[in-house]
């Protein structure tokens, strides 16, 4: 498996340069970035010269439509989405992600219809660049009633969904954090097959009850009470080999440096994958 960084929980990081460097030089193999912003910012050959200096992978690219609210604004962002599809195309990225949240304001069975064929939508156009496009589920219990109706927050609705949604290069974006607050265990990982994971997202929870632990609340993989090496003993075991990510949401801005935090993943990193025997 491939050991990447998102930018999240890793402080006040000047640009995707550092962030890059930094990623590298604590032998990380992917991060996850903004590829249309990287080619705006450095060209198309500069761009894909700075991952060849740092030795490293764009991982996953964010799905940036917003497919939750009414459907001008949706249709409005289809442009955005072909050229963010182009641009991690160009990068060699072939993965795009979104979250599914698990509480919704509208109508339930209105709002699934909408969704279903929006992120349809969003997969033949990123099919078309030969992306996948992962859909992360939510299972942290205060957002499951922070609006009005419940939604999907499970692994198996997900999949459910999946298939529902119907095209081929659509799965799992799979979070241990959601894989907690889900109660989940390596049992429902085995059962999954490698083609089911797009993309994973490794982070870590504190001693808390399941139901009491906050999404924007993480920690450092290793540094909590999730089974990570379980969590990625199974992946291996079912033969999932790509991007394993880390993403630490926080409630306020971290006060070590982003050269310390970095530091902090890669033992974190270290000493979870060591207990799972990888």
């Amino acid at each position: 498996m491939l050991k990447g960084l998102t930018r999240a929980g890793l402080g006040a990081i000047e640009n995707d340069e550092q962030f890059l460097k930094l990623a590298s030089d604590a032998g990380f193999d992917s991060v996850d970035l903004n590829a249309k912003a990287l080619i705006e910012q450095y060209g198309q050959e500069g761009a894909i010269e700075l991952f060849q200096r740092y030795n490293l992978q764009l991982g996953s690219i964010d799905l940036p439509i917003e497919w939750r609210a009414d459907e001008e604004a949706f249709l409005a962002g289809l442009p955005a989405l072909t050229e963010a599809a182009a641009a991690a195309r160009k990068l060699g990225c072939t993965r795009c992600c979104t979250y599914v949240l698990p509480s919704t304001d509208q109508m339930p069975a209105h709002f699934m219809a909408l969704a279903t064929r929006r992120l349809r939508i969003c997969a033949q156009v990123l099919g078309a660049y030969r992306i996948r496009l992962g859909l992360e589920f939510v299972g942290p219990h205060h957002l499951r009633t922070a609006w009005k109706h419940p939604f999907i927050w499970t692994m198996q609705d997900t999949l459910d969904w999946i298939d529902a949604i119907g095209e081929p290069n659509v799965g799992l974006l799979l979070d241990a954090y959601h894989w907690h607050t889900n109660s989940l265990t390596v049992t429902d990982l085995e059962r999954l097959q490698p083609h089911q994971i797009v993309h994973v997202h490794l982070n870590d929870a504190k001693d808390l009850p399941v139901d009491q632990i906050l999404d924007n609340d993480r920690i450092y993989p290793g540094e909590g009470i999730i089974d990570l090496p379980g969590f990625l003993h199974a992946l291996n075991k079912i033969g999932y080999t790509d991007f394993v990510t880390q993403e630490i949401l926080t409630p306020s801005a971290p006060t070590e440096s982003p050269e310390e935090l970095v530091q902090r993943s890669k033992k974190g990193y270290a000493q979870v994958f060591s207990a799972a025997g990888l």
